[in-house]
């Protein structure tokens, strides 16, 4: 039996984080959710056309920075910029990005999923998500998929980390509107 990263570990590790990215760091992202029921696709799952997206919501998250790096062709000057965000998977989980009502008379809850080729907005620049990397475990396991039964409440899956480049906005038809 795991003598660490059971539940109170993991509620320990969720209480400090999220104090961390709330309280102390404040960074804010504006997150744009493809809807993919509108959006018309190819044979491949390609977009040639308009992409539809939910309203921006505001998420906190981690950013890691590169540098703008110029580029010079037959069109003139342009430029390339990467970004890496940060997310907790338990503060995706717990945003509501749809209005509508279900059968029941309700609101959805749904959570975010972030998915290649959604749109990311940060000091008025969108970056479209280009890789998704979710293997960050708390004390190395993830209790979806354990081998024995007594590990079963140890570990968690932890975070979502999101690689994007910088993209024009009039490329996705997006207008800029205040958060």
């Amino acid at each position: 039996m795991s003598l660490f990263g059971g539940n109170r570990d993991i509620s320990l590790f969720r209480h400090l984080n999220r104090e961390l990215l709330n309280n102390i760091i404040e960074q804010k992202v504006g997150y744009y959710k493809i809807i993919l029921d509108k959006t018309n696709t190819n044979l491949y799952g390609e977009s040639s056309g308009k992409k539809y997206f939910y309203d921006p919501v505001l998420i906190n998250c981690l950013i890691e920075r590169a540098d703008k790096q110029a580029t010079i062709d037959e069109f003139g000057y342009d430029f390339t910029k990467n970004l890496v965000f940060k997310f907790l998977r338990d503060d995706l989980a717990g945003i509501d990005l749809s209005t509508e009502l279900g059968p029941d008379g309700k609101g959805f809850a749904h959570g975010i999923v972030p998915e290649v080729g959604d749109i990311v907005l940060f000091n008025d620049d969108y970056y479209e998500i280009d890789s998704i990397v979710e293997n960050q475990f708390i004390v190395g396991k993830n209790p979806d998929y354990s081998y024995s039964d007594s590990t079963d409440n140890f570990g968690s899956s932890w975070s979502i980390i999101c690689s994007g480049h910088y993209t024009r906005p009039e490329k996705w038809g997006i207008t800029q509107e205040r958060l």
